[in-house]
């Protein structure tokens, strides 16, 4: 469907059009119509479908039609929560894109950074707030933010907020807003708790569904090395210095990692910068803009923090390690194939890393093809046994057997005596 036709006001019709924007995805063109009548809305849809415009686009337009009734300083009509603050400052760039020609004022808080300059965009009044629910929390246990009136509210991926152990402050969150309100609520899964929650805050919803998560994007390329753990960073080096891979995404399994990752890169000749929870704010930023802005062209990435990076055009999604829960898999890939566009996963897996794959191909019901022709093919023949399991078995009992049974039994009472009689002595 063309966003023409979606009656939408010239101001957004015009931002859309700047933005390249004429024909919605398949979620923008079930969610707007539904929000724009007042509705609230149940998506299921996974990352890189359109969500974000598909909530954005009805709140900038409910809000411009209010804006002639606002008296005094700016209060929050509209409230989006996030989990990361990635996703937090794209979702307030795209207000900015869609909402450029309305002048709405938005603001972006999360925590990691002073809040001064948050405090202040707060006092100064604004129409739009983007938050992850610490900071927020904060500010509103410091008096700096009120819900009062608060007329839009997004909950955006809530199962990952779930994942991080965030769902108890957005439970708390939720008693400070309205009751009366538009409420819209994204996942990609719906876990019972999640369930749960929405059933708690959505009135008579309309429900969307794109592309379960169990189903990956069909236009990503995705294929598999089967390659040694010793040689991983090998092979990364070796497909990465083929210039035809125009920008990727690397995902490690750890912090750690990634800044080994990054570390090896560098001393192959490569530019490369890591972004994950131990990086400061502004180095995660920076690490972020300079990777959109292609003056990196690797950029390696632990899950969370990869929550919200959406680069136009990004060609290729590169699992180093592969996750250890499947659906992550779905969410890695997604990065790539955006909004209609295609792209190129590819995925390491070592011998340990079998069971793992297993589960993914199970999940996205689909074998992916294996590329044999690389330089470090898989050598290994079996899982050696971790110190774990090792020690395990050297303390597992012994099979039953009667003659060593009355041995152990007569060892023992001889054990029993020699001990009293030391004790006596």
């Amino acid at each position: 469907m063309l966003f023409e036709k979606l009656n939408l006001i010239k101001p957004i019709q015009r931002a859309l059009n700047t933005e390249g924007y004429e024909k919605a995805t398949p979620i923008q063109a079930k969610a707007i119509p539904p929000l724009l009548e007042g509705r609230d809305l149940l998506g299921c849809a996974q990352t890189g479908t359109g969500k974000t415009a598909a909530y954005a686009i009805p709140i900038l337009q409910g809000l411009s039609f209010g804006q002639g009734n606002t008296k005094g300083r700016r209060q929050i009509k509209a409230l989006i929560l996030a989990p990361t603050r990635e996703l937090a400052i794209q979702i307030g760039e795209s207000f900015d894109a869609y909402g450029k020609h309305l002048g709405l004022r938005k603001l972006v808080i999360f925590g990691g950074v002073p809040q001064n300059p948050q405090t202040n965009a707060l006092a100064r009044g604004i129409d739009i707030l983007v938050a992850t629910p610490g900071r927020l929390l904060d500010l509103m246990n410091q008096k700096f933010i009120s819900l009062n009136n608060i007329e839009y509210f997004v909950l955006d991926e809530a199962d990952r907020m779930l994942d991080m152990g965030m769902i108890h402050d957005v439970r708390k969150i939720i008693k400070h807003i309205p009751e009366t309100r538009q409420t819209m609520f994204f996942s990609a899964t719906m876990p019972t708790e999640i369930a749960k929650l929405s059933e708690t805050i959505l009135k008579n919803p309309v429900t969307v569904e794109i592309t379960p998560v169990s189903s990956t994007v069909d236009i990503i390329e995705q294929t598999i090395y089967y390659v040694d753990k010793k040689n991983k960073m090998n092979l990364l080096i070796h497909l990465l210095k083929n210039k035809e891979i125009i920008s990727a995404l690397v995902f490690s399994r750890t912090k750690h990692g990634a800044d080994k990752i990054v570390t090896a890169l560098e001393k192959a000749g490569l530019k490369a910068q890591a972004i994950h929870g131990n990086k400061s704010q502004n180095m995660r930023q920076l690490a972020l803009n300079n990777f959109k802005e292609r003056k990196t062209r690797i950029l390696v990435a632990t899950d969370i923090a990869a929550r919200g990076i959406d680069v136009d055009e990004l060609s290729h999604v590169i699992n180093f390690d592969l996750p250890e829960v499947p659906e992550t898999y779905v969410h890695r890939i997604g990065r790539t194939g955006r909004a209609g566009m295609g792209g190129i996963a590819l995925s390491f897996c070592d011998q340990e890393e079998k069971p793992l794959l297993r589960d993914i191909q199970k999940l996205i019901d689909k074998v992916l093809p294996v590329v044999e022709d690389h330089p470090y093919p898989l050598m290994e023949t079996q899982i050696k046994p971790s110190t774990t399991d090792r020690a395990r078995k050297a303390f597992a009992p012994k099979a039953a057997d009667p003659n060593n049974l009355r041995k152990s039994r007569r060892t023992s009472a001889e054990k029993h005596k020699r001990s009293k009689w030391d004790q006596a002595r």
